[in-house]
C-alpha cells in the first residue's frame, strides 16, 4: 500500500536533494517534475504558493532574495527533510545497504550518544554497537548530518548491494 504524500514534503525533499539546499521559485516552477518526482498530482501556483508558505512558517526554509525569488533550506528545515527521508514506508528498496561504522573517542561522548539516538530515531538496525545498517536510500543525507555534526573523521558510510555472510 502506497502512502500518498504531500506536495510540501515532496518541495522539502527537492530543497534537501538541490545544491547546497538552494532553489530558484522561477527555476522551481518552471521545471517542476524535475525537483518532484513521484508527486502524482497536478501542481497550480496556489497549491505550491501554499507549501511553501507552510515551509516558512516552520521555518524549514527562508528567502534569500526576494526580487530573484531564491529560498534556501534551513538547518531546521534539512533535519526534517533528513527525518522524512528516513521515514518514507513508500520507497521501494534498491537493494543496497547503507551501512554506518563508528569509532568516535570517548573524549566526543556526546557526539557518539547522539549519532547512536539519531540512527535508532532514523530505524537503523544495530548490527554491533558501532555498526548499524538500513535499507533506506539516505547516503547523501547521512554524510551531510555527519559532516554538520563534525564527525566524519570517525564515521564512515558505506552503500552496498553487496553485503551478507558467505560462509562456505
Amino acid at each position: 500500500m502506497r502512502i500518498k504524500r504531500s506536495l510540501t514534503s515532496f518541495i522539502l525533499a527537492s530543497f534537501d536533494k538541490a545544491e547546497n539546499g538552494y532553489i530558484r521559485l522561477e527555476d522551481f516552477l518552471n521545471n517542476s517534475e524535475d525537483y518532484i518526482k513521484g508527486y502524482e498530482r497536478p501542481i497550480t501556483k496556489a497549491n505550491l504558493s501554499q507549501s511553501l508558505k507552510r515551509l516558512r512558517e516552520k521555518g524549514w526554509i527562508v528567502f534569500l532574495d526576494q526580487e530573484k525569488l531564491l529560498m534556501k533550506l534551513t538547518n531546521k528545515g534539512r533535519e526534517q527533510a533528513l527525518q522524512s527521508s528516513f521515514h518514507d514506508s513508500s520507497a521501494e528498496w534498491d537493494g543496497k545497504w547503507r551501512l554506518v561504522i563508528f569509532d568516535i573517542p570517548e573524549k566526543r561522548r556526546p557526539a557518539r550518544d547522539l549519532l547512536r539516538s539519531k540512527l535508532k530515531q532514523w530505524n537503523f538496525t544495530p548490527w554491533q554497537r558501532s555498526v548499524w545498517a538500513s535499507r533506506k536510500d539516505c547516503t547523501k543525507s547521512l554524510r551531510e548530518f555527519i559532516k554538520h555534526a563534525g564527525i566524519e573523521e570517525w564515521v564512515m558510510v558505506i552503500e552496498s548491494d553487496n553485503v551478507g555472510k558467505s560462509f562456505s
